[in-house]
C-alpha cells in the first residue's frame, strides 16, 4: 500500500475511532493503519490538525518534517456512512 493510501486509510479511521471509544473494530483497524505508516513506511510523530476545509497531517518520514492534506468531506465521509448505519448504532 503506498503512503496516501496507507494515510487516507488510517486518517478516516482515526476520525471515526475518536468518535466512537468503545468501537473495538475501529480502535483496532486505527492501530492496524498506524503500523503500516510506521513500520512500512517509517512514520513518526504524526499530528492532525484542521481548517475549515482540510485535515493537515504533520509528520515525520526518515527524520524529515512533511505534511498531508485531505478534504474533510472525504475523510468524514467513512464516519457518515457508519453513523448512518443502524446495525452500527445499537
Amino acid at each position: 500500500m503506498n503512503l496516501q493510501d496507507a494515510m487516507y486509510n488510517w486518517l478516516s479511521i482515526k476520525v471515526v475511532a475518536d468518535k466512537r471509544p468503545d468501537d473495538q473494530a475501529a480502535q483496532d483497524t486505527r492501530t492496524f493503519f498506524e503500523e503500516i505508516l510506521t513500520e512500512d513506511h517509517h512514520i513518526s510523530l504524526l499530528e492532525v490538525k484542521s481548517n475549515h476545509d482540510y485535515y493537515i497531517v504533520h509528520y515525520h518520514k526518515d527524520e524529515l518534517k512533511e505534511i498531508k492534506k485531505f478534504p474533510i468531506e472525504l475523510i468524514d465521509a467513512l464516519l457518515t456512512s457508519i453513523q448512518s448505519e443502524p446495525k452500527y448504532n445499537e
